[in-house]
């Protein structure tokens, strides 16, 4: 038998060393070796920790990971699918074997922990984003690419090249890349079922907000008939900027599915909807300008789990269902006219027609976001309406000078008519006001005067005050637009009460004008079926980029008060002055005090006058029948007469 050769000293050191390394290799947890891969394996940039290699964190504690497959950059969160995929895979290739489940949730741990405590924090976005006054559009296709727009000019960047990260949620489609050649803008057009220039300028200035990465964002509200093409419109729109398997959905059971789809994507989208209930309202609002939702984490006691976003939203339905109007003030209205069976295409011929004109759209509204960068800066309005951002950025975006803002304020102006209409308070307060010009009173008082403004039906619906405090209280609402058709409603101190009790003083002027009357627009729809352009409205003077400054013209196509004969002449107004109490022929103590019924909320006249009731005045100006009914509650009988003579 052959002996075995003896290996030189330095040899046989040499040979013991890797012996013990790869018996170190052999018991060592499958859960440190797969940390090691991970790092080893990860996507690292000049900002990456050496410790932490592609891992980092975001400011609400989420740990995400930057991977390399094929040459391109990927970035996933630590707990998802796509990284837990990647790891198995890479430390399969590391070691021929497969790690069990036990050593995964183990690593997935480590791979946190280095995310949290080795790597930078980094913001993640979705679908849009920004940094350095540049706004960045993922395509979300198998490369990641992404745009950069400038108000220099835009341009395709591989992963790498772009300095922030973008997430995948589930459903997201990918961006076709764009194309500069052909009127992408005029092809647009003829996929959305709009007539109006006004409504067409609407819908893409809503279109050019959604691509920004900051808000606020105005809510896009379609309306129409069976056949208009509501979806259809609205699933256009998202698919130009934020395209999804399920575009529009039904609307969400509580506030948190509201946020959880707004962090799962750019643009939340709701069909056919009939009637947003009062916290879903509170809701979209939230979302439009900013907000957030915190609940209880799960299987925790302690722990919050909160959901920040600000996104744009569309909702299209038959019927006007946007009537608070905290909603309506950040909300975009078109109404769109059914569809001619032999104009109507069948939806898959819309659809490939659509897909082949997508890149050159994309490439048109990207066009503008560019022009709008330029301006925006050297954009100004006379006023800011309440979405001051969206208007000033339409304004910048606009093609002809003014055209923007002349629809916008026409669009307001229409939705003040729309919800004061459905708001039971509201029309009850223009009723009483259209033969007055002051009312004082409680908001007791108040109720009974809006009861009997209103009628027995009104009073007895669902949507009206239950109480005086009730009614006090949901006040603040109407108000803001209610001062828009020259209503005002203050809350003064009863001089005549030795308590100085809250009193609600309720005041009619002329309608307020957003700026002065001038020439009717040519061609211009007057019917609110067309595109929800029933009346022509101003538009604020403003400074474009090209200095041009164009003043809207306003025309008052719908009657604000329509029974109210006296806002035409100051002249005629009801006032309060002495002259006034003189020419009624009322006592000359009348001449100072308020001459309404702090009760039924009717001026003085001179068979009936109003005078100071209670002691030393402290009850407040009433009519001696309403002084009785006040004090008695029991209706008065009989002629008028003293405090209490004209009871039975």
């Amino acid at each position: 038998m052959k002996a075995k050769q003896k290996l030189p000293p330095e040899a046989e050191q040499v040979l013991h060393e890797v012996e013990k390394k790869e018996e170190k290799e052999r018991k060592e947890p499958i859960a440190d070796k797969l940390i090691k891969i991970a790092v080893e394996k990860s996507y690292r940039d000049e900002d990456s920790e050496p410790k932490a290699g592609g891992f980092f964190h975001t400011s609400d504690s989420i740990a995400y990971v930057d991977i390399e497959i094929d040459g391109w950059r990927e970035t996933w969160p630590v707990r998802s699918r796509g990284f837990r995929r990647w790891l198995v895979r890479i430390y399969y290739e590391a070691t021929g074997t497969a790690p069990n489940s036990e050593a995964l949730q183990a690593a997935l741990g480590l791979c946190e922990a280095r995310a949290h405590f080795d790597g930078p924090e980094r913001e993640v976005y979705t679908r849009i984003g920004g940094a350095n006054s540049k706004i960045y559009i993922d395509l979300a296709n198998e490369r990641w690419q992404a745009i950069e727009i400038t108000s220099t000019g835009w341009r395709l960047l591989d992963s790498k090249q772009v300095p922030i990260r973008f997430r995948r949620a589930p459903g997201m489609l990918s961006l076709p890349l764009p194309k500069s050649d052909g009127d992408g803008i005029e092809m647009l057009r003829t996929f959305l079922n709009v007539k109006a220039d006004a409504a067409f300028e609407l819908a893409l200035a809503w279109l050019l907000a959604a691509m920004r990465n900051r808000g606020p964002y105005p809510v896009l509200a379609l309306t129409g008939e069976q056949g208009s093409a509501k979806t259809s419109f609205a699933t256009i729109l998202r698919s130009l900027v934020d395209p999804n398997t399920a575009p529009l959905r039904s609307f969400p059971r509580e506030d948190r599915d509201l946020f959880i789809a707004a962090s799962n994507g750019w643009i939340v989208g709701y069909d056919n909807v009939s009637r947003i209930p009062f916290w879903l309202s509170d809701a979209l609002c939230r979302l439009a300008t900013g907000g957030g939702f915190s609940t209880r984490k799960l299987y925790t006691d302690d722990e919050e789990q909160l959901f920040n976003a600000q996104r744009p939203s569309v909702l299209n339905g038959i019927e006007d269902f946007v009537d608070r109007p905290d909603l309506a003030d950040r909300t975009v209205f078109l109404t769109l006219e059914p569809i001619p069976e032999d104009k109507r295409k069948a939806d898959q011929t819309l659809q490939d027609e659509f897909n082949r004109a997508r890149p050159q759209i994309l490439g048109a509204l990207l066009n503008l976001m560019v022009v709008g960068l330029q301006r925006l800066p050297r954009t100004r309005l006379d006023r800011l309406p309440r979405m001051a951002d969206f208007a000033l950025w339409g304004t910048a975006c606009e093609r002809e000078p003014g055209a923007f803002m002349k629809a916008y304020e026409a669009n307001r102006k229409e939705l003040v008519e729309g919800v004061l209409d459905a708001d039971a308070v509201a029309s009850a307060i223009r009723t009483l006001m259209s033969t007055q010009t002051v009312w004082t009173g409680t908001a007791s008082d108040l109720l009974v005067a809006l009861e009997q403004a209103a009628g027995e039906r009104a009073a007895k619906s669902k949507g009206w005050p239950g109480s005086a405090d009730s009614l006090g209280r949901g006040l603040r609402r109407p108000a803001t637009f209610l001062r828009k058709v020259g209503i005002e409603i203050d809350r003064v101190r009863d001089p005549h009460s030795k308590e100085r009790a809250r009193l609600i003083k309720i005041t009619r002027q002329p309608p307020d004008r957003d700026c002065k009357e001038v020439s009717e627009v040519p061609n211009r729809p007057k019917h609110r079926k067309i595109n929800g352009f029933g009346s022509a409205t101003c538009s604020d003077t403003f400074v474009s980029t090209s200095q041009v400054s164009e003043q809207a013209s306003e025309e008052n196509t719908n009657e604000i008060n329509a029974s109210d004969t006296s806002d035409t002449s100051d002249t005629n107004l009801h006032t309060q002055s002495a002259a006034a109490a003189a020419d009624d022929g009322l006592p000359a103590f009348l001449r100072r005090s308020p001459l309404t019924c702090r009760r039924c909320g009717r001026p003085a006249t001179q068979g009936e006058p109003v005078v100071p009731c209670g002691r030393d005045g402290s009850g407040g100006p009433h009519h001696l029948r309403c002084w009785t009914e006040r004090r008695t509650n029991a209706p008065a009988i009989g002629p008028v007469g003293g405090s209490l003579g004209d009871l039975k």
